[in-house]
């Protein structure tokens, strides 16, 4: 498996996938073409189905049009067979002569690949030998050690200064968002509910209360994603605000020092890092199911090994955390990453708390591990149509094809 530094990545919204990918691959294109007299990128896929309203068109052309005029292709009925998110630049010299050609693949997370087996120029080295959540609850029970001990004994102590970079990113989320009113971007005119939800929750007895407050940042992390604003993927922009809202609450609520915080961060990452090595973070490739479920899975570990979990009670954290999203699908309304996508992150960050509440009162023992329940999510996600896989073209997405308009994004952006 590869370094947390590459799961969690600190960037803009709305869309690690449709927005963080396309624009880094645009970046690493025009170094190698500064000389160019025209782009031309087409959209496959999942890419060019949604990427309108995740402004992958945007965050290209930012990059490009500076240095030359970009000429964006959709081709949402076309499907490569690597990944639903593909995309192919050309450059041209002044004579429209084309100088050079490059397809790669958005796949999640905001990281790319070329779709080969070797000598992919994004291949980075495997930094953890164990892949699979049992090998790695065996060496910790083996051991006497706790995850994020692994974590640190293969990543080494220097990835706690980035982890903290990562905890600082995640607050500022949270508490720009709460203080952030108006009206989000795109044609669905939704206006932020995380101010309002937060000053509510704070009128509640305690035991209302709490529910409230976690809603309330969970919002405001996703708002702040959905207007392009910077969040950390965990593991992906779209399912950004549930991680963040679990730690807030418990951090502002229980007084936890930093060190404690930054281990859960660490134990959640290796959490999401599986699932991505061994199934998909991918709405495009497995459904919201990858990135909403594992979002929740991670942070039911974070909050079960916060509280005291053992390695096998963290574990069947967040084996419930990902099983109960089993078959969710990923069906944004105009292809926007804000229905149902926001109220998601605020309901899965509720039941990682439930998640961790129900690991605590067993002895961590079940018949479903954690591993079980990747495998049959790679494999629901694969045997889902692409109707219901980032596509915007069935689910609750159904009956909105026709009333995006990007000018209401950028137009909203620009002011």
């Amino acid at each position: 498996m590869k370094s947390l530094r590459e799961l969690y990545r600190i960037g803009k919204g709305p869309s690690s996938s449709h927005t963080m990918g396309p624009q880094r691959a645009a970046r690493l294109f025009l170094e190698r073409n500064k000389g160019a007299k025209a782009f031309e990128v087409t959209l496959y896929g999942s890419l060019a189905a949604t990427g309108r309203g995740h402004m992958t068109d945007v965050a290209i052309t930012d990059v490009l049009a500076p240095v030359a005029p970009v000429n964006i292709v959709w081709q949402a009925s076309v499907s490569l067979p690597f990944h639903p998110n593909a995309m192919k630049f050309k450059a041209f010299d002044d004579e429209h002569r084309m100088t050079d050609s490059w397809t790669v693949y958005s796949v999640g997370g905001g990281a790319l690949s070329e779709g080969k087996e070797a000598g992919d120029m994004f291949d980075t080295p495997e930094v953890y030998k164990l892949g699979t959540m049992t090998d790695i609850m065996e060496w910790c029970y083996s051991n006497g050690r706790s995850y994020w001990e692994y974590v640190e004994l293969c990543e080494g102590r220097e990835l706690w200064d980035y982890l903290h970079e990562v905890w600082e990113a995640m607050k500022r989320s949270v508490e720009t968002g709460i203080n952030h009113e108006g009206r989000l971007p795109g044609p669905l005119n939704l206006t932020r509910k995380a101010p309002t939800y937060y000053v509510k929750a704070l009128g509640y007895k305690q035991s209302l209360q709490s529910r409230g407050l976690v809603y309330a940042y969970a919002l405001a992390v996703s708002e702040e994603n959905a207007s392009g604003g910077t969040i950390v993927t965990a593991p992906t922009c779209g399912a950004c605000g549930v991680l963040p809202s679990v730690l807030y609450h418990i951090w502002r609520g229980h007084g936890f020092k930093e060190d404690r915080i930054l281990n859960a961060i660490a134990t959640a990452g290796l959490v999401g890092n599986i699932v991505k090595h061994n199934a998909s973070i991918s709405g495009a490739d497995v459904g919201c199911q990858g990135e909403v479920g594992v979002a929740c899975a991670m942070a039911s570990a974070a909050v079960c090994q916060l509280f005291g979990g053992s390695p096998s009670q963290i574990e069947y954290a967040a084996e419930m955390g990902l099983e109960h999203h089993l078959g969710m699908t990923c069906d944004p309304v105009c292809g926007l990453v804000q229905i149902p996508c926001i109220e998601r992150n605020a309901f899965a960050a509720t039941r990682a708390l439930d998640a961790n509440l129900y690991a605590s009162f067993s002895d961590g023992s079940h018949r479903v591990s954690f591993d079980k329940v990747v495998k049959v999510m790679k494999q629901t996600g694969h045997d889902l149509p692409s109707l219901y896989k980032e596509t915007s073209q069935g689910g609750l997405a159904k009956g909105f094809e026709n009333t995006y308009n990007p000018s209401h994004v950028i137009g909203h952006l620009a002011k």
